[in-house]
Order: structure tokens, then C-alpha cells, then sequence
């Protein structure tokens, strides 16, 4: 599915991975942990082809995406959904209408759009809210709105990038068991990076620990031990 070969990125002013070997199956949930600057986004950016890695290959589906020309990069993102910590949710738009906007892009009908937000937004749990705008919702219902953007087009990979940071853990566990439930419902690759060790030891997943850019323990079940 995903599969980093000897992968490095240097920064101008720092080295953020260094000699990454991966491989991540496809339906696997794994949890890529580590302190700030660790590595995590940049290893996610790499995935989107954000970024380039400065040597080595990134295979998607067995293709090298750091060789794929630009006018194919879209093509590859339609296979990815992301979650952010900071949402990035339409301010000026509901729930409804921030979901909609990949459909949209995609030029799905109009019905078809209403039919396949309503069913997301059940799917999440926020169905009533549809109408309500972003700054009218709670953290975990504004996280679980971006979760409904992010697999709306059924995407085969799930990036979420610190999707709990700015919520509390009871709200942390609710919205991690949601890309849990997707993962394993729609054999969804999910691969979450965060530095919540209560979230990763909860969930008992595949535990990718990240330091000083190098991978310094992949255990299936693992635990994330801080300090």
C-alpha cells in the first residue's frame, strides 16, 4: 500500500527524517508518535507529495510517487483524505455545505451531494448539526465534521495529523474509535500522527515511534512511552 525505501528529508536549517523504511498495509491503523520535531507531518507531507524526500522512494500501490509528473499529483490526493488539528473548516459555510465541497470539486449532482453528506454526517454522528455553522459547534463535533470531509469521497488513505491535539481526552478517545470504526468498516488505511500516549495506549494499534527523524521502535500493539 505505502511503502517508504530509505527515505530522507533535509531542511535548509535541519535534517527531519533520516534513512525512514516503512511499509504500512493496506486496512492497517498505525499510530506515528514522537515528541515535536520528531518527523511526524513531514513524513505525512511526503505521502500527499507536498513535499519531495531529499533521497530515497515512497511507493503508493507500488507506484513512486516522488517521480510522478505534477498534473498526476491530483489524482494521487483524491486517493487521500486528511485531518488536521486546526480543522480547516469553512467559517462562512454549515457543516453540510463544508463536507459537500469535495463532491463538488468532483462534480457529483446535486443530488447525489445531499444523499452522500447526509449519510457521512450519520455516519459520524452529527446529522443534526447540518445546518449549524463551525463556530456553533463543540471541539470534538467540529473534529468529527472534518472527519466526514476527509472520507466523503472514500478515500483509500486517512492522514490525521494531531486531530486530538486541542481536545479533551474524553473527546480524544470518541474522535480516535471514529477513525477506528472507519478504518476497520471500510478497510480505510489510517495512519494518525500524534504525541497523546493516553490515545495510542488505549487503542493498542501499530505504534510507529519517530526521534530525531529516525525510527526508533515499530511494534504491532505497541505502547508510546513519554518522558
Amino acid at each position: 500500500m505505502i511503502q517508504f525505501e530509505s527515505v530522507t528529508k533535509k531542511y535548509a536549517s535541519h535534517l527531519a527524517l533520516e534513512d525512514i523504511n516503512l511499509k504500512i498495509e493496506k486496512g492497517e491503523f498505525v499510530f506515528i508518535v514522537g515528541a515535536s520535531g520528531a518527523g511526524k507531518s513531514t513524513l505525512l507531507k511526503l505521502i500527499t507529495r507536498e513535499i519531495l524526500p531529499t533521497s530515497g522512494k515512497i511507493l503508493f500501490n507500488g507506484e513512486d510517487i516522488t517521480k510522478i509528473p505534477n498534473n498526476k499529483i491530483p489524482i494521487l490526493r483524491r486517493k487521500i483524505g486528511t485531518v488536521f488539528q486546526d480543522f480547516k473548516l469553512l467559517l462562512s459555510r454549515t457543516i453540510f455545505e463544508n463536507v459537500a465541497v469535495p463532491l463538488e470539486v468532483l462534480g457529483y449532482k446535486d443530488a447525489d451531494i445531499e444523499r452522500e453528506v447526509s449519510q457521512i454526517l450519520e455516519k459520524v454522528g452529527i446529522l443534526e448539526k447540518a445546518n449549524d455553522f463551525p463556530t456553533q459547534l463543540a471541539g470534538g463535533e467540529i473534529q468529527r465534521t472534518a472527519i466526514a470531509r476527509a472520507i466523503i469521497s472514500k478515500p483509500e488513505v486517512l492522514l490525521a495529523d494531531e486531530p486530538t491535539g486541542d481536545l479533551d481526552p474524553k473527546n480524544s478517545l470518541s474522535v480516535v474509535g471514529l477513525l477506528d470504526k472507519i478504518s476497520q468498516e471500510t478497510q480505510t488505511t489510517v495512519l494518525m500522527a500524534t504525541h497523546n500516549a493516553h490515545v495510542v495506549n488505549e487503542f493498542k494499534k501499530r505504534v510507529v515511534v519517530l526521534q530525531k527523524g529516525k525510527i526508533v521502535k515499530d511494534e504491532k500493539e505497541g505502547r508510546y512511552e513519554t518522558g
